[in-house]
């Protein structure tokens, strides 16, 4: 039986080792003293120490009962310092000004993205440590995916830093990188035309039919897509995972242009899509009692903790099975 103030929580971890390296990325993030800025899954506060040193006031949120506890003694002569026992996802966010600087669990990247993207107050920027498949679908690369277009027009996203795998304790079994969310300023969709515009890409992106041409006919009628298509300069025979995202936006401002009768043709595509995700179950490559690695986190080099699912490689459910879900044969060919 675990002491008592040991972990009894299951997940596959891995811990940042390199305090010089954590010290490194947080310089070279654009966070001064002015800026308040949330740890979102603190682990045992490396990442914390760093901010620290920086930030005017940092907010490490942390699940773990027994990292809480290290994480409160650790910091207790640190006053910019506040310390949330709380579950990240159900944490509220602030409507004042922030940042986020985490490593959160790689099981719930989608739901990250989701609740910092769509937030009455999104973060100003985030800087997350992910695996690199999911940063590379947040970028639309090597073929346009359904999750980048869906924040593409309020945020900005590259990688600026690329770990070694050595760079954790245990070392994952999977490529990490660091990517920066940057909010956009203004956005290229006005956030009025927000759901109009998820929709759209949703209802066309997850059609069976495996050409844009074809999936509009279907939602608009044979003569009102062509003219669509045309006016945006659009190939009818594009699959929607080969259009670049400029693509859709002329799309979309053609779009928003028909009569409301025809938009509604969309209507609610993202809030269906969204259901279907709640009924699916990641299913991850190995649990290990947190218990186990709760020793590495005592020593300095314990950080932010990482985990790793089988399907963590995207950053949404529908993306991450779609050999499974026969409603969404389009998801499974940008992958």
């Amino acid at each position: 039986m675990p002491a008592h103030n040991e972990s009894t929580l299951w997940r596959t971890q891995n811990f940042l080792r390199d305090r010089t390296l954590v010290l490194r990325l947080v310089s070279r993030a654009k966070i001064g003293p002015t800026d308040v800025v949330y740890d979102l899954g603190a682990g045992g506060g490396i990442l914390t120490d760093a901010l620290a040193r920086r930030a005017g006031r940092v907010i490490a949120v942390e699940k773990d009962p027994a990292l809480v506890t290290r994480l409160k003694a650790r910091f207790h002569d640190r006053p910019n310092v506040e310390i949330r026992h709380a579950d990240i996802l159900a944490h509220p966010l602030p409507r004042a000004a922030y940042v986020v600087f985490a490593s959160p669990p790689f099981d719930a990247t989608s739901a990250i993205v989701r609740k910092l993207t769509s937030a009455a107050a999104p973060p100003r920027d985030a800087y997350l440590v992910l695996q690199r498949e999911a940063a590379d679908r947040y970028l639309g690369r090597p073929r346009q995916t359904l999750a980048g277009l869906l924040i593409a027009p309020w945020f900005s996203v590259r990688i600026i830093h690329r770990f070694a795998r050595s760079d954790f304790a245990p070392s994952p079994a999977v490529d990490v990188v660091m990517v920066r969310m940057r909010k956009r300023g203004p956005p290229l969709i006005a956030g009025s035309d927000a759901r109009l515009y998820r929709d759209l890409v949703v209802a066309l992106f997850v059609s069976r039919i495996p050409s844009v041409g074809a999936a509009s006919t279907r939602l608009f009628g044979r003569r009102v897509s062509r003219r669509l298509l045309y006016a945006a300069q659009i190939d009818p025979a594009s699959s929607p995972s080969a259009l670049e995202f400029s693509a859709w936006l002329r799309l979309f401002r053609e779009f928003a242009r028909l009569p409301s009768g025809l938009r509604g043709a969309v209507a609610g595509a993202e809030r269906r899509l969204r259901r279907k995700q709640r009924r699916l179950q990641k299913i991850h490559r190995t649990r290990v009692p947190r218990d186990a690695l709760s020793r590495v986190s005592r020593r300095e080099s314990a950080s932010s903790h990482l985990t790793h699912p089988i399907f963590a490689t995207v950053p949404d459910l529908w993306i991450a099975f779609p050999r499974t879900i026969p409603s969404v044969p389009r998801i499974s060919r940008s992958s």
